[in-house]
């Protein structure tokens, strides 16, 4: 993981991306004990093309293969972790991106979302894989139900959240 890192870290700092934050099953290890996950997801502002909404990967795989990483489907291998670029595709992981922590990996400073959000983005993908990862947050303690009732009520999620506690928390 230091390898991938170290990479984005560099890529921000010549100007490649811009903010990144981990996300996914890897952001969520920061808090809870690791789960297999085939891929690191990061979540990170990217240039788009002037007058245009689209985003350009180009740069960014231009970048990464000059420096002798590996394009494998959807990913890009930094090191030995199939990476993949995402940008924020809502508000709410507009919001997580920007409200990331930063904390250290393996002695490189980095970004990750935060446990509310992390959260808040599993339930509104809202596959099973997502449901046992919020339920590990709750039971492990691992997020402010302040701070996560405050981000779902602002993202509309408060319906999903109702279904999640009906079915999978009995309250």
């Amino acid at each position: 993981m230091k390898e991938t890192l170290e990479m984005l870290n560099r890529m921000q700092a010549d100007g490649i991306i811009g903010s990144y934050a981990i996300g996914g099953a890897v952001g969520a290890t920061h808090y809870l004990e690791p789960a297999a996950t085939v891929d690191v997801d990061i979540f990170v502002t990217l240039p788009t093309a002037s007058g245009s909404p689209l985003l350009i990967l180009t740069p960014v795989y231009d970048y990464l293969i000059a420096r002798g990483c590996k394009a494998k489907g959807e990913h890009i291998v930094i090191g030995y972790w199939p990476v993949q670029f995402l940008a924020p595709a809502n508000a709410l992981e507009q919001e997580a991106l920007e409200e990331a922590i930063e904390t250290d990996v393996e002695a490189v400073p980095t970004r990750v979302m935060t446990a509310e959000h992390l959260v808040a983005i599993a339930l509104n993908i809202g596959r099973a894989k997502d449901f046992t990862r919020i339920l590990q947050f709750l039971e492990q303690e691992a997020v402010s139900k302040d701070k996560l009732n405050l981000i779902l009520l602002k993202h509309g999620l408060t319906e999903k959240w109702e279904k999640f506690r009906r079915r999978y928390l009995d309250e």
